[in-house]
């Protein structure tokens, strides 16, 4: 008896067994009955054993056919386990929001709905250059973010699809004189320094988004400032240096804030939803088909000729690979 059994003849009898009519089976396994009793009769001889009584009325298992028959199964079943946990299919999809309660943790809770047989599981780092090095590095699988700030290197790595154009805004401290105007324009941050992750090396790509929107205008980017991790922590550094932060319109609310949108004009942060390039998963095909649905019916890629976005910015959100 060989000490290895082609796993086509164990398919071949478990079909035949659950058919008892070679025909049928071969048709499920879309091969030729020749081919399937071929592989019948190679098990049967190799495992020195016969496995059916054919007579031209019927097909019906031996005893020995019934007794292997469930050891054939398990082993059928084992292979199948061990291809979809080589393909990634078997396993939590680990996706990064950054921060709770935006436009990716919506993208989520769809894609959760569309494929609940999934597990799509929520981390939250700190900026898409932090969250880059971890899919690269495959400590994680998909991040949202400004593509557009990595660095090309990085970016020949991962694949992307265009979520959002998200219309920026202004975290603003209560007491803040600007505080009271429902809208910021942007003009009114001149002579303004404004927090925008500078110093924090996981949020690159916001800090050159925010340099590039300041350039010529006055203002100017705040000095590196511990980064600060949940609401509290956010609340001591805020009363310690109480100063305007940069932010999207659907940042979370945070004690003691105002967040205001800017206008003359809008800009626009571009988010996309990124991974490394070549992974199949189920839970990625969930979550760029919630991302499509999302955008479509909210118009998130749409956008006026006059908000502000870098040419680089728009390039690649034009692109989707």
């Amino acid at each position: 008896m060989p000490r290895d059994i082609d796993p086509r003849l164990l398919r071949a009898f478990v079909a035949a067994a659950g058919e008892l009519h070679f025909t049928r089976a071969a048709a499920r396994l879309y091969i030729a009955q020749q081919a399937l009793s071929r592989d019948i009769r190679r098990l049967e001889r190799d495992l020195g054993v016969e496995l059916f009584i054919r007579t031209t009325r019927q097909v019906t298992l031996t005893g020995d056919g019934e007794r292997l028959l469930p050891y054939a199964r398990r082993v059928l079943e084992a292979q199948d386990a061990l291809l979809a946990a080589a393909s990634g299919a078997s396993r939590p999809l680990l996706v990064d929001l950054n921060s709770a309660g935006m436009a990716s943790g919506r993208v989520l809770a769809r894609a959760r709905e569309l494929a609940p047989e999934c597990e799509l599981m929520a981390r939250f780092e700190s900026g898409l250059t932090g969250a880059a090095a971890e899919i690269v590095g495959g400590r994680l699988d998909v991040s949202f973010g400004r593509l557009a700030g990595l660095e090309p290197g990085v970016q020949a790595l991962l694949s992307h699809q265009p979520v959002r154009y998200e219309p920026m805004a202004v975290l603003l401290p209560r007491e803040h004189p600007l505080a009271a105007r429902e809208r910021i324009p942007l003009n009114a941050l001149a002579g303004e320094c404004v927090y925008a992750g500078a110093g924090n090396p996981r949020t690159l790509e916001w800090t050159d988004l925010a340099r590039r929107l300041f350039a010529g205008r006055g203002i100017e980017i705040a000095p590196p400032a511990p980064m600060a991790v949940g609401v509290e922590e956010f609340r001591r550094v805020m009363a310690k240096n109480p100063i305007p932060v940069l932010a999207v319109v659907d940042f979370p609310a945070m004690p003691d804030c105002v967040l205001r949108p800017i206008v003359d004009p809008v800009p626009l942060s571009p988010l996309s939803m990124v991974w490394r390039k070549g992974i199949s998963h189920p839970g990625l095909d969930a979550l760029r088909s919630a991302a499509a649905r999302l955008a479509a019916e909210e118009g998130w890629l749409e956008r006026d000729p006059d908000d502000w976005l870098p040419e680089a910015d728009m390039s690649l959100m034009c692109d989707n690979n």
